[in-house]
Order: C-alpha cells, then structure tokens, then sequence
C-alpha cells in the first residue's frame, strides 16, 4: 500500500501561497498526487495552480479500475491538457487573469505502477537504497543552456534567471505534456515538489532525509521543508511524498501554513 503526506508553505517572502498540492487514494484503488505552481502575480497564479489541481483530481475521480498503465497513463495526459483548456479560457476572459498559468507534476500509481505527468520545472524524483533520480526534465530556460553547454550546473544554481519556464499550464492554448512511466517497490519514495524546494534543498540532503527510515514520512516531509526555510525560503515550498508499503496500511496527510 502506498502511505502519502503533502505540505505547503508560503515562505519567508512571498505573501500568497500560489503552490496548490493535492493527494489522496481514489476509487478503484488508484492513488493521484499533484504539485502545481501557479505565476501571474497578484491573486492570478493561485488561481491558475488551484485551478488546475481542481481540473485534474475531478477528471480522473471516476477512473474505471483495472486500466492497463498505459491506459490510465492516457487518461493523467488528458486531465492536464484538460486543465490547461480550464486556465487558458480563465486567463482569456478575465483581465485580471491575463497570462497566469501555473505549472503541473502529477502522478498516478495503481499498486507500484504508475505515469509521472509535468509540464514547467516543478519535479518528480524517485528514492531506493540511498539514491535519488529526478525523472522529469525542467521545461526551463537554464535547463536548456545547461543542456545546450552554454552553462555550467553551479551556474545554474544561482542564475538569476532560473525561475523562468518555457512551458507552463495555462499560458498558451496547445501545450505539450511530458509523461514518464515509473515503478514504485516497498521502501522506495516519489517525491513531487516545487522549485521553492528544489531550488533551495540539494538532491543529496533529500537522499539523506528521506533515508532517516526512523523518521515518520511526515517528519521527513517536514525536515525538507524546514532545510528550504532555513536556505532562504525566497519561494513558496510544497512537498508531496509517496512512499510504497508491504503493509496493508495507509493513510494521508497533510499540513499548511
């Protein structure tokens, strides 16, 4: 069974949260987890994230049980090009929305099968035996001068340009989404996040947290927070983990401030 905690914090900074985070078992069995990050300024980017995590969860409520992972896999890829429809008509016909959107990593699972789905830079990594593997590729202008050799990874780290995306949710009417397919064995963890946590925690002090198996997943959830606050906490932080059980339990939670 598949134990899930989510936290969102608005930071040291900011003054509206614009993550909106969401996880939960649905019917027939599958487990859905959304991390989006919303941007537009004002009250618009909260919009846009909000928008699109409700757009997506209420799609795939109703997912008949027994699909093949390629199937359900199919049906993630239409709730989010279908949420981008819902923020790009929002955005279109209220002022005040004008250019939100928001980005998206979304994944379901059915046992330890499952499709990681994203667009932007808020990421999916995947923990086993003391390791750490992002699965998504940011959709970002430093990522593609990093993979274009025009910069170096520590200059990635501090450009001052790093929080800008060349793929959002929302923003323009036809938008590709990424998919991933991934495989979740007992121990192992999905973590989703936003850039006010990987921008801030390095993948090798998750790698340590999330391998403290002393700690409940909530207080490992925590600690990556805190270690973002701790770091500046210029951004807000939302964390979703997804850890795989032996075990017949599970359960969610969730904290916000």
């Amino acid at each position: 069974m598949i134990k899930t905690v989510y936290l969102s914090d608005v930071g040291r900074v900011r003054s509206v949260n614009e993550d909106c985070t969401w996880v939960d078992r649905l019917e027939q069995g599958y487990t859905l987890g959304v991390v989006a990050d919303g941007m537009g300024g004002h009250q618009a980017g909260d919009v846009a994230s909000s928008l699109a995590v409700e757009t997506i969860t209420r799609d795939l409520a109703g997912l008949p049980g027994g699909l093949s992972v390629r199937d359900f896999g199919e049906e993630l890829r239409k709730a989010i090009l279908h949420a981008n429809e819902v923020v790009f008509r929002k955005a279109s016909e209220h002022e005040e929305y004008r250019n939100m959107g928001t980005t998206v990593v979304a994944v379901l699972l059915a046992g330890r099968d499952g499709m990681v789905g994203h667009i932007g830079d808020s990421r999916a990594y995947k923990y086993r035996r003391g390791e750490i593997v992002q699965l998504t590729d940011d959709h970002s202008l430093v990522n593609e001068l990093l993979k274009s050799n025009q910069i170096s990874a520590e200059e990635a780290n501090v450009h001052p340009h790093r929080n800008v995306v060349t793929r959002a949710l929302g923003t323009d009417e036809q938008v590709d989404v990424d998919m991933n397919r991934v495989t979740l064995e007992p121990g192992e963890i999905l973590l989703l996040c936003s850039d006010g946590l990987s921008n801030y925690v390095t993948p090798e002090q998750m790698t340590l947290t999330l391998g403290l198996d002393d700690l409940a997943l909530y207080d490992r959830a925590d600690r990556l927070l805190q270690m973002a606050l701790h770091a500046g906490g210029d951004d807000n932080i939302s964390i979703a983990l997804l850890e795989q059980h032996e075990d017949a339990g599970s359960g969610t939670k969730e904290w916000n401030s």
